[in-house]
Protein backbone atom coordinates (compact mmCIF):
# COMPACT_ATOMS: atom_id res chain seq x y z
CA UNK A 1 0.00 0.00 0.00
CA UNK A 2 1.43 2.94 -0.91
CA UNK A 3 1.07 6.47 -2.08
CA UNK A 4 0.72 8.36 -4.99
CA UNK A 5 0.67 12.08 -5.87
CA UNK A 6 1.19 15.16 -8.01
CA UNK A 7 -0.04 18.88 -8.81
CA UNK A 8 0.80 21.02 -12.22
CA UNK A 9 -0.12 24.55 -12.15
CA UNK A 10 -1.45 25.64 -15.46
CA UNK A 11 -0.15 28.75 -15.83
CA UNK A 12 3.67 27.23 -16.12
CA UNK A 13 5.45 30.31 -14.54
CA UNK A 14 7.64 28.52 -12.29
CA UNK A 15 6.76 30.58 -9.43
CA UNK A 16 4.84 27.73 -7.00
CA UNK A 17 6.08 26.51 -4.06
CA UNK A 18 5.79 23.15 -5.16
CA UNK A 19 8.29 21.13 -3.38
CA UNK A 20 6.33 22.60 -0.34
CA UNK A 21 3.16 21.70 -1.76
CA UNK A 22 4.28 18.08 -2.90
CA UNK A 23 5.31 17.71 0.80
CA UNK A 24 2.28 18.35 2.35
CA UNK A 25 0.32 16.05 0.15
CA UNK A 26 3.04 13.20 0.61
CA UNK A 27 2.89 13.37 4.64
CA UNK A 28 -0.82 13.54 4.67
CA UNK A 29 -0.51 10.02 3.25
CA UNK A 30 2.25 8.97 5.42
CA UNK A 31 0.56 5.65 6.96
CA UNK A 32 0.21 4.67 3.10
CA UNK A 33 4.57 4.47 3.07
CA UNK A 34 6.72 5.46 6.15
CA UNK A 35 9.75 3.75 4.38
CA UNK A 36 11.04 6.30 1.84
CA UNK A 37 9.63 9.11 0.22
CA UNK A 38 10.74 10.90 -3.32
CA UNK A 39 9.77 13.79 -5.26
CA UNK A 40 10.04 15.02 -8.73
CA UNK A 41 10.06 18.51 -9.39
CA UNK A 42 9.61 20.66 -12.21
CA UNK A 43 10.89 23.98 -12.40
CA UNK A 44 11.38 26.34 -15.65
CA UNK A 45 13.29 24.73 -18.35
CA UNK A 46 17.18 26.02 -19.00
CA UNK A 47 20.13 25.61 -21.02
CA UNK A 48 22.20 23.64 -18.63
CA UNK A 49 21.25 20.36 -17.90
CA UNK A 50 21.14 19.48 -13.68
CA UNK A 51 21.81 15.59 -12.66
CA UNK A 52 20.99 14.27 -9.55
CA UNK A 53 23.69 11.46 -8.33
CA UNK A 54 23.62 9.39 -5.32
CA UNK A 55 26.77 8.11 -3.93
CA UNK A 56 25.47 5.73 -1.22
CA UNK A 57 22.59 5.41 0.63
CA UNK A 58 21.28 6.56 3.84
CA UNK A 59 21.93 3.51 5.79
CA UNK A 60 25.29 2.70 4.26
CA UNK A 61 27.68 1.66 7.26
CA UNK A 62 29.41 4.57 8.50
CA UNK A 63 32.84 3.19 8.53
CA UNK A 64 36.41 4.59 8.94
CA UNK A 65 36.68 4.75 5.47
CA UNK A 66 33.14 6.13 4.20
CA UNK A 67 34.41 9.98 4.16
CA UNK A 68 37.46 8.89 2.38
CA UNK A 69 35.21 6.83 -0.08
CA UNK A 70 33.06 9.60 -0.98
CA UNK A 71 35.32 12.21 -1.09
CA UNK A 72 37.22 9.95 -3.96
CA UNK A 73 34.10 8.87 -5.61
CA UNK A 74 33.11 13.03 -5.88
CA UNK A 75 36.02 13.70 -7.83
CA UNK A 76 36.04 10.46 -9.69
CA UNK A 77 32.04 11.56 -10.96
CA UNK A 78 33.31 15.17 -11.99
CA UNK A 79 36.42 13.36 -14.24
CA UNK A 80 34.45 11.03 -15.12
CA UNK A 81 32.01 13.90 -17.11
CA UNK A 82 34.86 15.92 -18.23
CA UNK A 83 35.80 12.56 -20.03
CA UNK A 84 32.23 12.38 -21.22
CA UNK A 85 32.51 16.02 -23.24
CA UNK A 86 30.33 17.65 -20.23
CA UNK A 87 30.96 21.62 -19.14
CA UNK A 88 30.86 21.14 -15.20
CA UNK A 89 29.70 24.81 -14.10
CA UNK A 90 28.71 23.90 -10.35
CA UNK A 91 28.70 20.89 -8.24
CA UNK A 92 26.62 21.36 -5.18
CA UNK A 93 26.77 19.16 -2.25
CA UNK A 94 23.13 18.23 -0.76
CA UNK A 95 23.91 15.92 1.79
CA UNK A 96 27.20 13.59 2.02
CA UNK A 97 26.27 11.26 -0.18
CA UNK A 98 24.16 13.02 -3.08
CA UNK A 99 25.77 15.94 -5.82
CA UNK A 100 23.41 17.78 -7.81
CA UNK A 101 25.52 19.06 -10.60
CA UNK A 102 24.89 21.71 -13.30
CA UNK A 103 26.14 21.64 -16.46
CA UNK A 104 26.40 22.04 -20.69
CA UNK A 105 26.12 18.91 -22.63
CA UNK A 106 25.60 18.22 -26.27
CA UNK A 107 26.54 14.81 -26.11
CA UNK A 108 24.11 11.86 -25.84
CA UNK A 109 22.66 11.39 -22.25
CA UNK A 110 23.06 7.51 -22.12
CA UNK A 111 27.03 7.90 -22.48
CA UNK A 112 26.93 10.54 -20.09
CA UNK A 113 24.92 8.42 -17.37
CA UNK A 114 27.14 5.34 -18.03
CA UNK A 115 30.36 7.16 -17.86
CA UNK A 116 29.13 8.48 -14.28
CA UNK A 117 28.02 5.27 -13.31
CA UNK A 118 31.02 3.47 -13.78
CA UNK A 119 32.47 5.17 -10.56
CA UNK A 120 31.56 2.36 -7.98
CA UNK A 121 27.94 2.90 -6.07
CA UNK A 122 26.84 6.21 -8.27
CA UNK A 123 23.76 6.15 -9.41
CA UNK A 124 21.99 8.60 -11.48
CA UNK A 125 18.51 9.45 -10.07
CA UNK A 126 17.61 11.98 -13.01
CA UNK A 127 18.83 14.35 -15.83
CA UNK A 128 17.21 16.99 -17.31
CA UNK A 129 16.77 20.87 -18.43
CA UNK A 130 13.51 21.21 -15.90
CA UNK A 131 13.99 17.19 -13.77
CA UNK A 132 15.04 16.83 -10.16
CA UNK A 133 14.49 13.74 -8.90
CA UNK A 134 14.83 13.88 -4.75
CA UNK A 135 14.21 10.34 -2.69
CA UNK A 136 15.69 9.32 0.25
CA UNK A 137 14.45 7.44 3.26
CA UNK A 138 11.86 8.30 5.83
CA UNK A 139 8.37 10.11 5.69
CA UNK A 140 8.24 13.34 3.65
CA UNK A 141 8.95 15.91 6.59
CA UNK A 142 12.34 14.53 7.42
CA UNK A 143 13.20 14.02 3.46
CA UNK A 144 11.92 17.53 2.66
CA UNK A 145 13.63 19.00 5.29
CA UNK A 146 16.61 17.71 4.61
CA UNK A 147 16.83 18.45 0.63
CA UNK A 148 15.60 21.82 1.25
CA UNK A 149 12.07 21.62 -0.48
CA UNK A 150 10.49 24.56 1.10
CA UNK A 151 12.96 26.59 -0.42
CA UNK A 152 12.26 24.79 -4.03
CA UNK A 153 10.00 26.90 -6.82
CA UNK A 154 8.64 25.43 -9.62
CA UNK A 155 5.89 24.58 -12.01
CA UNK A 156 4.47 20.65 -11.67
CA UNK A 157 6.10 17.54 -9.61
CA UNK A 158 4.75 14.60 -8.48
CA UNK A 159 5.86 12.50 -5.24
CA UNK A 160 5.47 8.88 -3.70
CA UNK A 161 5.73 7.38 -0.27
CA UNK A 162 6.69 4.06 -0.55
CA UNK A 163 5.91 0.36 2.35
CA UNK A 164 8.51 -1.93 1.04
CA UNK A 165 7.00 -5.27 0.55
CA UNK A 166 9.20 -7.10 -2.27
CA UNK A 167 12.42 -5.03 -2.03
CA UNK A 168 15.33 -3.55 0.30
CA UNK A 169 14.57 -0.25 2.06
CA UNK A 170 16.71 1.68 0.01
CA UNK A 171 17.38 5.12 -2.15
CA UNK A 172 17.64 2.81 -5.61
CA UNK A 173 13.97 1.42 -4.84
CA UNK A 174 12.35 3.99 -4.20
CA UNK A 175 10.55 6.09 -6.61
CA UNK A 176 9.80 8.74 -8.33
CA UNK A 177 11.94 6.64 -11.20
CA UNK A 178 13.65 8.55 -14.25
CA UNK A 179 13.10 7.48 -17.70
CA UNK A 180 17.12 6.33 -18.05
CA UNK A 181 18.61 7.64 -20.27
CA UNK A 182 15.38 10.13 -21.44
CA UNK A 183 15.48 13.66 -20.44
CA UNK A 184 13.05 15.08 -17.83
CA UNK A 185 10.50 11.52 -17.81
CA UNK A 186 9.71 10.37 -14.67
CA UNK A 187 7.14 8.30 -13.15
CA UNK A 188 5.26 7.03 -9.94
CA UNK A 189 3.22 4.08 -9.53
CA UNK A 190 0.97 1.74 -7.64
CA UNK A 191 0.40 -1.40 -7.90
CA UNK A 192 2.09 -4.42 -9.79
CA UNK A 193 3.01 -5.38 -12.87
CA UNK A 194 2.70 -8.86 -14.17
CA UNK A 195 3.98 -8.85 -17.15
CA UNK A 196 7.45 -6.97 -15.50
CA UNK A 197 9.98 -9.87 -16.59
CA UNK A 198 8.58 -9.84 -20.33
CA UNK A 199 9.53 -5.76 -20.31
CA UNK A 200 12.26 -5.52 -18.53
CA UNK A 201 14.39 -8.33 -20.74
CA UNK A 202 12.57 -6.29 -23.92
CA UNK A 203 13.48 -3.37 -22.93
CA UNK A 204 17.35 -4.32 -21.85
CA UNK A 205 17.54 -5.82 -26.02
CA UNK A 206 17.02 -1.84 -26.16
CA UNK A 207 20.01 -1.13 -24.56
CA UNK A 208 18.23 0.19 -21.31
CA UNK A 209 19.44 -0.64 -17.94
CA UNK A 210 17.63 -0.71 -14.65
CA UNK A 211 18.75 1.02 -11.70
CA UNK A 212 16.34 -1.68 -9.45
CA UNK A 213 14.00 -4.49 -9.10
CA UNK A 214 10.65 -2.12 -9.65
CA UNK A 215 8.01 -2.63 -11.75
CA UNK A 216 7.39 1.11 -11.83
CA UNK A 217 10.62 1.58 -13.70
CA UNK A 218 9.52 -0.75 -16.66
CA UNK A 219 6.55 2.16 -16.85
CA UNK A 220 8.80 5.32 -16.85
CA UNK A 221 11.44 3.71 -19.75
CA UNK A 222 8.66 2.60 -21.95
CA UNK A 223 7.02 5.77 -21.93
CA UNK A 224 9.97 7.69 -22.51
CA UNK A 225 11.47 5.57 -25.27
CA UNK A 226 7.63 5.68 -27.01
CA UNK A 227 8.10 9.81 -26.28
CA UNK A 228 11.64 9.29 -28.08
CA UNK A 229 10.32 7.76 -31.41
CA UNK A 230 7.66 10.64 -31.73
CA UNK A 231 4.27 9.69 -29.61
CA UNK A 232 2.50 12.12 -27.51
CA UNK A 233 2.25 11.13 -23.84
CA UNK A 234 -1.26 10.99 -23.83
CA UNK A 235 -0.96 8.39 -26.82
CA UNK A 236 2.03 6.33 -24.91
CA UNK A 237 -0.41 6.08 -21.98
CA UNK A 238 -2.98 4.91 -23.55
CA UNK A 239 -0.87 1.94 -25.50
CA UNK A 240 0.59 1.44 -21.61
CA UNK A 241 -2.80 -0.06 -21.15
CA UNK A 242 -2.62 -2.05 -23.80
CA UNK A 243 0.91 -3.44 -23.32
CA UNK A 244 1.16 -3.31 -19.38
CA UNK A 245 -0.55 -6.38 -17.48
CA UNK A 246 -1.87 -6.35 -14.15
CA UNK A 247 -3.63 -3.78 -11.34
CA UNK A 248 -1.71 0.11 -11.48
CA UNK A 249 -2.54 3.49 -11.26
CA UNK A 250 0.65 5.68 -12.19
CA UNK A 251 1.23 9.65 -12.82
CA UNK A 252 4.08 10.35 -15.48
CA UNK A 253 5.47 14.05 -15.60
CA UNK A 254 7.63 15.17 -18.83
CA UNK A 255 9.05 18.70 -18.79
CA UNK A 256 5.93 20.14 -19.94
CA UNK A 257 3.20 17.98 -18.78
CA UNK A 258 1.72 15.42 -16.19
CA UNK A 259 -0.47 12.41 -16.98
CA UNK A 260 -2.40 9.90 -15.22
CA UNK A 261 -3.70 6.25 -15.93
CA UNK A 262 -5.49 3.78 -14.48
CA UNK A 263 -6.16 0.35 -15.57
CA UNK A 264 -8.80 -1.48 -16.57
CA UNK A 265 -9.59 -2.83 -13.34
CA UNK A 266 -9.53 0.36 -11.36
CA UNK A 267 -8.36 -1.22 -8.27
CA UNK A 268 -5.72 1.02 -6.97
CA UNK A 269 -7.28 4.75 -5.63
CA UNK A 270 -6.71 8.10 -7.40
CA UNK A 271 -8.62 11.24 -6.55
CA UNK A 272 -8.58 14.17 -8.51
CA UNK A 273 -9.31 18.46 -8.75
CA UNK A 274 -9.01 20.35 -11.61
CA UNK A 275 -9.62 23.90 -11.39
CA UNK A 276 -9.01 26.66 -13.13
CA UNK A 277 -5.36 27.26 -11.81
CA UNK A 278 -4.20 24.22 -10.87
CA UNK A 279 -4.70 20.12 -10.96
CA UNK A 280 -3.97 17.77 -8.19
CA UNK A 281 -4.24 14.45 -7.85
CA UNK A 282 -3.18 11.71 -4.70
CA UNK A 283 -4.15 8.51 -3.76
CA UNK A 284 -6.14 9.77 -1.07
CA UNK A 285 -8.73 13.30 -1.26
CA UNK A 286 -6.97 14.32 2.32
CA UNK A 287 -3.84 14.67 0.27
CA UNK A 288 -5.49 17.47 -1.64
CA UNK A 289 -7.50 19.02 0.93
CA UNK A 290 -3.56 19.56 2.63
CA UNK A 291 -2.86 22.19 -0.24
CA UNK A 292 -6.17 23.51 -0.93
CA UNK A 293 -7.43 25.23 1.99
CA UNK A 294 -11.02 26.00 0.56
CA UNK A 295 -14.08 23.69 -0.37
CA UNK A 296 -13.22 21.59 -3.63
CA UNK A 297 -15.33 19.03 -5.60
CA UNK A 298 -12.96 15.65 -6.38
CA UNK A 299 -13.88 12.65 -8.38
CA UNK A 300 -12.47 9.07 -8.71
CA UNK A 301 -11.13 8.95 -12.96
CA UNK A 302 -12.91 6.12 -14.12
CA UNK A 303 -10.75 2.46 -15.41
CA UNK A 304 -9.27 2.55 -18.02
CA UNK A 305 -9.11 6.35 -18.07
CA UNK A 306 -5.92 8.72 -19.41
CA UNK A 307 -5.85 12.22 -18.51
CA UNK A 308 -3.06 14.87 -19.66
CA UNK A 309 -2.47 18.12 -18.70
CA UNK A 310 0.09 20.84 -19.77
CA UNK A 311 1.51 23.67 -18.06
Amino acid sequence: MCGIAGIIYKNGNGAHRIGRDITAMLQAMKHRGPDSTGFALYHQPGHELVMRVKLADANTPRDLDFEDTLRRHRREVSQRLAAAGAQVRGVEEINPYTLSITMTYDGELKQLADYVESVPSAEVLSAGHALEIVKDLGDAKTVAGGYHLDDYFGSHGIGHVRMATESDVDISNAHPYWAYPFSDVAVVHNGQLTNYHYWRRRLERDGHRFASECDSEIVAVYLAQKLQNGWTLENAMRQSLEDLDGVFTYICVSEDALGMAKDELAAKPLVLYEGDDMVALASEEMAIRAVLDREIDTYDPYEGEVMVWTR
